[in-house]
């Protein structure tokens, strides 16, 4: 699906934002692994949820996870403990080609039995479930914090341990998401340095999700490009588990202040700073809010330079390459650094398409990223825009409620809800 957007010229409104898929998806496995019926509230309603829903209760077989990342790296442990169920774990051809070995080889320390169905250190998997164990494992900490989080929460589910990290710790926050969440259903964890240590057993509580600050981004970058604004973020608070909450702190950079109220958070830009200041910036810790940021910058005309980005190229999609040549069609030359680092310095081309259409790459955070080009290139066209569904499936509709026009949409669309 294709769709064409042009912006207003402010934006007033209150914005719904969905719950954290990726806190949905940690309570959701946690919950199978709990003695009891522990429910999980207020979930993501969301494609990347939909499918660990569905996963969780099956009773074996093919089970094919799409393109939802973490969903392939929890079921994985998740299965390995299933004692007597054999599962086959496949996803979308780019799922593939996302590395899966680290936590393989953690898992088989624990006694999983894994098979490479493909290429080795890929999906497909065969899964054969059995009675696992506790004990200590080593884990890589700069590859991905999904494969140290899967294997944490199942620790309690057979019979506790610790988790010795080597290297440099990426996505540290998400770390301690996953501890917030097994402590709050009951678990008992330390992190230490770089040791995780886990007990035995979950008691099942309850557990109530938050809104997603990832799905906020997008919102932050289009206050900061129509700075007359009004907008208000339901359901937001300052005291998330969520490490994407340091939006509210890249966002304060720019003058945009976040007034936290009972409801959620107002963005106040009556401050905002309108400059060409250079902006340098580690996003190790966050990820995810690489592409909202890195296109709000280019569109700013400031200068930017950002490291720990190295772990975007095994996401929905390469991230980093994604962003080089999307934002090449906008006319900036984004620089990539070796491994760990993008830059933009001001270059810039001639746009050679008018509109430009960008194509999203089968990832929703990009799609969701460019859509506020739309201020500074109206008319511009998101290829694959059904992509925001894997965590945020109204987004077209509430760009259309704060006065986008948008081509190619029916807000009535049921398969966008």
């Amino acid at each position: 699906m294709t769709l064409q957007l042009f912006a207003p010229t402010k934006a007033c409104t209150t914005v719904s934002l969905p719950a954290s898929k990726s806190i949905s998806n940690r309570a959701l496995l946690i919950a199978a692994l709990s003695r009891g019926e522990p429910q999980v509230l207020h979930p993501a309603l969301c494609d990347d949820t939909a499918v660990m829903i569905q996963a969780l209760a099956s009773q074996g077989g093919d089970i094919n996870v799409g393109a939802a990342g973490t969903a392939m790296r929890f079921l994985t442990a998740y299965f390995a403990t299933r004692e007597g169920m054999t599962v086959t774990l496949d996803g979308v051809e780019r799922m593939r080609q996302r590395p899966i070995g680290v936590l393989v080889d953690a898992l088989r320390t624990l006694g999983a039995r894994i098979e490479y169905l493909g290429e080795e250190g890929y999906p497909p998997l065969l899964i054969n479930g059995t009675a696992m164990h506790g004990g200590d494992v080593v884990m890589d900490g700069g590859v991905s914090s999904q494969f140290i989080s899967a294997v944490m929460m199942i620790m309690p589910a057979v019979g506790g341990g610790r988790i010795q990290l080597t290297g440099d710790i990426v996505s540290v926050p998400y770390i301690h998401m996953t501890i917030a969440v097994m402590r709050d259903m009951g678990a008992q964890v330390e992190f230490t340095g770089n040791t995780i240590s886990i007990g035995e057993g979950y008691t099942g509580n309850d557990y109530l999700v938050e809104t997603d600050w990832s799905a906020a981004a997008p919102w932050y970058a289009l206050a900061a490009l129509l700075p007359h604004s009004s907008l208000s973020l339901e359901g937001l608070s300052a005291d998330s588990i969520q490490g994407d909450a340091a939006i509210a702190q890249l966002a304060k950079r720019l003058g945009i202040a976040s007034r936290f109220t009972a409801q959620g958070v107002t963005l106040d830009t009556s401050q905002f700073i309108d400059c060409c200041c250079s902006s340098f910036a580690d996003m190790a810790s966050t990820p995810d809010l690489v592409p909202s940021w890195s296109v709000l910058m280019c569109l700013l005309e400031r200068s930017f330079r950002m490291t720990g980005v190295r772990t975007l190229r095994h996401k929905e999609s390469d991230r980093i390459e994604a962003l080089r040549e999307e934002l090449a069609k906008l006319g900036y030359v984004l620089k990539i650094e070796g491994e760990d680092a993008i830059s933009w310095y001001g270059e810039r081309t001639a746009i050679t398409q008018t509109p430009p259409v960008i194509d999203s790459h089968g990832d929703h955070r990009l799609a969701m990223a460019f859509a506020p080009a739309a201020v500074r290139f109206p008319g511009i066209a998101i290829d694959g825009a059904e992509t925001v569904a894997k965590s945020y499936p109204s987004y077209w509709r509430e760009l259309e409620k704060c006065g986008f026009t948008i081509k190619g949409y029916d807000s009535t669309n049921q398969a966008l809800k």
